[in-house]
């Protein structure tokens, strides 16, 4: 009696047959497979000399199965598809459990992260990966991803998390050594410039045209990342701008203030949108983070 599970040949031996009876062919099999021709055949044969039946005809221009070759092709086959359907469907089952959401490093730090700390304490079963990149949002394998945008363009399914004001911010010692009350004035202090072209995002140029001041401006700082801008203007680096839905964890803590009061409305929304319309999940985090931008939660 043989000793191996379900008294089944070399599963090496198997697959070997099974492409090559599949192709009727030892060298299209060999080339699916990576190996030699001649390792196909060996494999064949060993099967053959266990089995003690012939499963092909060899010809001088190629192989023919035999009665016994296509039975065991068809009963290979039905084996290989009923493992591959359970294997999709543990695939599928361990892709339901997570969900994965994409975000700039600034949505990231700023909004996202904090109120997924306060979604797992309510559904701490569901795991949730962020996928942070500024260097544009992929969305082909993602269930959600946050932008920055015109929503009027957008397609599909998402919700809009907050519509911004645009005000200066600066720390509190920076504020205390730079008081100015106009938007002139802001040709007096050193400015934060975020470097972040195709962003969508509002410059300094843009913001100060928009309250009616278009003459020179301070160029002292630029980065092209928006957190290392907002740790700069806490280092009291210079002034920056700041969305209202993003810095205003900050703004409640003192680490950042108004420089000025005036403010500018933002052009573009900070939106989620829906990826994987197939997966509970992420119905579930897409809904729970729309009633957390509003105030539900």
């Amino acid at each position: 009696m043989s000793n191996r599970p379900y008294d089944l040949p070399p599963v090496s031996s198997l697959i070997s047959f099974e492409a090559a009876a599949r192709h009727v062919s030892f060298k299209t099999a060999a080339e699916e497979l990576n190996v030699t021709p001649a390792a196909i055949s060996h494999q064949v044969k060993a099967l053959e000399n266990e089995l003690q039946c012939t499963l092909f005809l060899r010809h001088h221009r190629g192989v023919e199965l035999t009665e016994s070759g296509a039975y065991l092709l068809v009963a290979l086959q039905r084996g290989f598809e009923d493992i591959s359907e359970a294997l999709g469907q543990l695939r599928r089952r361990y892709d339901q459990k997570g969900v994965t959401i994409r975000s700039t490093t600034a949505v990231s730090s700023l909004w996202l992260t904090p109120r997924l700390a306060q979604f797992w304490k309510q559904y701490g079963h569901v795991s949730v990966t962020q996928v942070v990149t500024d260097l544009g949002i992929d969305t082909s394998r993602c269930d959600l991803s946050i932008h920055y945008g015109d929503t009027c363009r957008e397609t599909g399914i998402f919700k809009t998390l907050f519509h911004d004001n645009i005000m200066a911010l600066c720390s509190p010692r920076f504020a205390e050594h730079n008081p100015i009350g106009r938007v002139e004035e802001i040709a007096k202090v050193p400015l934060i410039h975020l470097d972040a072209p195709d962003t969508g995002w509002t410059d300094w140029r843009a913001w100060t045209r928009k309250l009616g001041y278009d003459g020179p401006l301070n160029s002292a700082h630029r980065v092209n990342n928006y957190t290392i801008a907002l740790q700069a203007a806490q280092d009291d680096m210079g002034a920056v701008l700041g969305w209202e839905g993003l810095t205003s964890g900050l703004i409640a803590s003192g680490k950042l203030v108004q420089l000025l009061p005036q403010t500018i409305s933002s052009q573009l929304d900070f939106y989620v949108k829906l990826h994987n319309t197939s997966s509970d999940r992420a119905k579930l985090v897409f809904k729970w983070l729309g009633e957390a931008a509003d105030g539900n939660i």
